[in-house]
């Protein structure tokens, strides 16, 4: 088989993409979050040499690296602003709340970090429903085991 296996999803995970508009519209995160959030995330799969018990897991690891970094995307580029209900408010007046100790004692960007990965989960399950209702998860995960069986 040639090609990554991620390349062999790409087309899917647009598909998916738009699927889960939705639902991240209906997150606390704007799209621009979500996109950010996305790039801290490794798509893995387990059991890939067994496609009956296989399955899509999200490598999460990275994703608290970005949170941070979620404040400083300016709401309502390419859609509508999106509520901040992270607990502790965002832009400057939550910055100053955090810098007096308000909101929730610092655990906001826990919070956030959990409510991303879960979304994240969420996402890894639609991507794999896809798939498998296509028709390509098995070549899909065989292509998964090739490649990581050679590296």
């Amino acid at each position: 088989m040639s090609g990554q296996w991620t390349d062999m999803i790409a087309g899917a995970r647009m598909q998916v993409d738009q699927q889960f508009q939705q639902r991240v519209i209906d997150s606390e995160f704007s799209n621009q979050q979500w996109g950010l959030i996305m790039t801290a995330v490794q798509f893995e799969i387990e059991s890939a040499e067994t496609p009956e018990e296989a399955e899509i897991v999200a490598n999460t690891e990275q994703v608290h690296h970005i949170i941070p970094e979620l404040d400083n995307i300016p709401d309502g580029m390419g859609g509508p602003p999106q509520a901040n209900t992270s607990g502790g408010g965002g832009g400057l007046l939550g910055r100053v709340r955090s810098l007096f100790g308000g909101g929730d004692g610092g655990s906001s960007s826990d919070q956030r970090e959990a409510t991303a990965v879960a979304l994240v989960e969420e996402y890894a399950v639609e991507l794999q429903d896809f798939l498998e209702q296509q028709g390509r998860w098995e070549e899909i995960c065989a292509a998964y085991a090739e490649q990581h069986s050679q590296g």
